[in-house]
């Protein structure tokens, strides 16, 4: 057992010691309901002299001076000094003191005051033990290890790191913000399934269950785009869901296995409308949450009210010579001659832009950028460009070099949809990827041919614009609990 382990050990041993201290002198360590005046952050707001205070929260530091004592008490909103005198609480009462800790929480009653260097201050007249805390919180937090630490106890991390409560307080926020724009504009917020008898919307590797009473087994959703397009068909004509979606992909500092995403679909929009749609959403949350449209991440200065549009079809000719008219052979040949390793000899086109994908993305740049132009391959679900069927009328968000949005005008042809899925099948197998074997959703075709009115989809990831929003460099960073690496058992000890 390591020595900061035996250290930690006898620290708990010791407020274990102080919790039967308690129990015994008649006190119950673990109270109810305790009723407050306000919230530490609004007393100290409208903080003046001579009022009666009633405050709980957490205690964060202690000092004692003979038969005084001071605590730093902070909650969701704050944090103030409490002064407690032994002839104020009786000498009994200021006794019992000894059993509090740092970590434990505390509800106090007495008047404000200031000191001599003007700290706001309660004069405590009463106090009531709210809950016992039997582990030390962390001194420091540094260095990788203490990083994963973090991401695992994330309750102790919200703790002692304003800057990570931040965060979060600021994606609720965006959140919050999300769904206002959209209800005010007419917008329908829906639920649609989690669990699905086949995984569809987007390309990735889904988690598979088992449904014992029906004896089925479901997927865990990929994207939720196929039934909110099923909405469209039946006349909601303007929806939205902000969903959980899963992927058993890879970890990353962009990847996480359960992340969050805002699907829209508008009845007779189109990719343009999309455009709009998140021009004006994105901008106008940064006014409201950050109160700013020029935001900073990873040393870049990003300016939202300049939108950039790039084509994703004149990035391949330029980096690569390729073009949509080509057939497959030129691609490989094209990309060999610029040094792409293409593995395989039956590669499919979708695999050799999925290879290349990365390579073309816009790099982090000063403003937003749509990347526009999308080869057909890429989008079985969008309609094409009316001028070239061989593109697609799509676009793709880009902020701060990472992709936070994407969009279509959605496809409603019911047999252009299944020859797509058709193709999509037979690039699938020749790329034999390890997923579940893919087959046509048939409902959803004969959805289409009910019919369903022109629209445009729009998706972003929530996870990613919040990164970019707090400047964070991980997707960790902004999710309360990501999934990680099991420990190591003896890190469990």
């Amino acid at each position: 057992m390591s020595e900061h382990i035996m250290e930690e050990s006898e620290l708990i041993r010791q407020r274990r010691a102080k919790l039967d201290n308690i129990t015994s002198s008649g006190a119950y360590a673990y109270g109810g309901k305790f009723e407050t005046t306000s919230g530490i952050g609004e007393l100290k707001d409208a903080f003046s002299e001579g009022k009666r205070a009633v405050v709980a929260g957490r205690i964060m530091a202690v000092r004692l001076h003979g038969k005084s004592m001071f605590l730093d008490i902070k909650d969701f909103s704050g944090k103030i000094q409490a002064y407690i005198k032994e002839d104020t609480v009786t000498a009994d009462r200021f006794a019992f003191l000894k059993n509090v800790d740092i970590g434990d929480f505390i509800g106090v009653n007495g008047d404000t005051f200031k000191t001599r260097t003007g700290e706001p201050t309660i004069v405590v007249k009463e106090f009531t033990i709210l809950s016992k805390s039997l582990r030390p919180l962390p001194e420091k937090w540094h260095g990788l290890k203490d990083v994963e630490t973090r991401y695992r106890r994330r309750y102790v991390d919200l703790i002692v790191n304003d800057d990570v409560k931040k965060v979060f307080v600021a994606r609720s926020k965006i959140v919050s913000h999300i769904r206002r724009f959209l209800d005010s504009k007419g917008f329908l917020e829906v639920e649609t399934p989690m669990m699905q008898p086949m995984p569809g919307g987007a390309a990735g590797k889904p988690f598979r269950t088992h449904h014992e009473a029906l004896d089925i087994d479901l997927y865990l959703r990929i994207a939720p785009e196929l039934y909110l397009k099923r909405l469209l068909v039946g006349g909601l004509e303007k929806v939205y869901e902000i969903n959980r979606s899963f992927r058993n992909e890879g970890i990353s500092i962009k990847h996480n296995p359960e992340f969050t995403m805002l699907e829209v679909y508008e009845a007779y929009s189109d990719c343009a409308g999309m455009m709009k749609l998140t021009e004006d959403l994105v901008t106008g949350l940064a006014k409201d949450v950050l109160g700013t449209t020029e935001i900073g991440y990873q040393g870049r200065k990003i300016d939202l009210s300049r939108w950039e549009r790039v084509s994703f079809a004149d990035l391949m000719k330029e980096q690569f010579g390729i073009t949509p008219e080509d057939d497959h052979a030129s691609w490989i040949r094209k990309l060999k001659a610029r040094g792409i390793q293409i593995e395989g000899k039956d590669v499919s086109r979708t695999q050799i832009i999925n290879i290349v994908g990365d390579i073309v993305e816009p790099k982090a740049g000063n403003h937003p950028v749509f990347v526009v132009d999308m080869f057909r391959e890429m989008c079985p679900l969008a309609k094409v460009k009316r001028d070239n069927p061989l593109l697609t009328d799509r676009f793709e968000l880009y902020m701060g070099g990472m992709e936070i949005a994407n969009a279509y005008s959605e496809l409603n042809d019911p047999i252009e949809q299944k020859t797509r899925f058709l193709e999509e099948l037979a690039g699938d197998r020749r790329e034999d990827s390890g997923r579940p074997a893919k087959t046509i959703d048939e409902d959803f075709v004969a959805a289409l041919e009910y019919g369903m009115p022109p629209a445009g989809g729009l998706g972003i990831g929530i996870d990613r614009l919040v990164m970019v929003l707090t400047d964070s460099a991980s997707i960790r960073d902004v999710i309360l609990f990501p999934q990680l690496k099991p420990q190591a058992k003896q890190e469990e000890a």
